[in-house]
């Protein structure tokens, strides 16, 4: 890690509450090599359309092993970064945002990437089961989340408190305290995630806070009338959007 990307992930721990701290949980080694990947990707050493070093040379670069590579490139893969061709290597498809590095330290990214992908999962069924069992003091509850995010779009703020009781109400609408629970242990991991995503929104305020709320709005409607398969989908495209406006920008 480079001394401007240490000061970087100073302030992003201090701004975030410390989220994904690695004291949390030893960090993986190929957290790490998916890290220095994206770094150097972020920095245009690894410009888009490159081939990226081999395997044995991104192992030596990082002290790890060749399956360790192996287990970051896959990752890579799957969040669109990097496509492998057999025999010839694996080639930068995309760069990220750069202003992710004023906000969040590197070693997350991998960390963040599986939140998203396990919240789409558990919230998705979360909106279905909401459809089924939300009593209409329930609705009023994701209602007046929604408000609370509006008033946030009017003055200006953050407002990740609000988004994340938006996802809370509609939680607590399933009449099932597994999938609260379950969301409110992710609590800080998703705080960060929103956090992130609107501090890059603040770029577009005028486009970015209003177009998750439509997403937000759009979820409601789906639950109120009724369609659970509809909720779940607009639940799941939200999560989806999400992740893209943190990593695509």
């Amino acid at each position: 890690m480079t001394s401007q990307s240490n000061v970087h992930r100073h302030l992003a721990m201090s701004s975030m509450g410390g989220a994904f701290e690695e004291s949390a949980r030893p960090l993986r080694l190929s957290d790490k090599v998916y890290g220095d990947i994206v770094e150097r990707i972020l920095k245009g050493e690894y410009g888009e359309g490159s081939r990226l070093p081999s395997e044995a040379k991104l192992a030596e670069m990082n002290q790890v092993s060749r399956p360790i590579v192996r287990q970051a490139l896959s990752r890579l893969r799957e969040d669109g970064l990097v496509r492998s061709q057999r025999g010839a290597g694996s080639y930068v498809m995309r760069r990220p945002d750069r202003a992710m590095l004023d906000f969040a330290p590197l070693e997350s990214l991998a960390d963040m990437q599986r939140c998203f992908e396990f919240r789409a999962a558990l919230e998705g069924e979360s909106a279905r089961a909401a459809t089924q069992y939300a009593s209409s003091s329930a609705l009023k509850e994701i209602e007046k989340a929604l408000q609370r995010l509006e008033a946030c779009i009017q003055t200006g703020e953050l407002g990740v408190s609000a988004d994340f009781g938006f996802h809370m109400a509609v939680a607590n609408a399933t009449n099932n305290r597994f999938f609260s629970d379950t969301l409110l242990s992710l609590k800080t991991q998703i705080n960060f995630g929103q956090n992130l995503a609107r501090n890059l929104g603040l770029r577009r305020p005028g486009q970015h806070l209003p177009e998750v709320q439509e997403e937000h709005v759009r979820i409601f409607q789906a639950i109120r009338e009724g369609d659970p398969e509809m909720a779940c989908q607009r639940m799941r495209e939200h999560i989806g959007n999400s992740r893209r406006r943190v990593f695509e920008g």
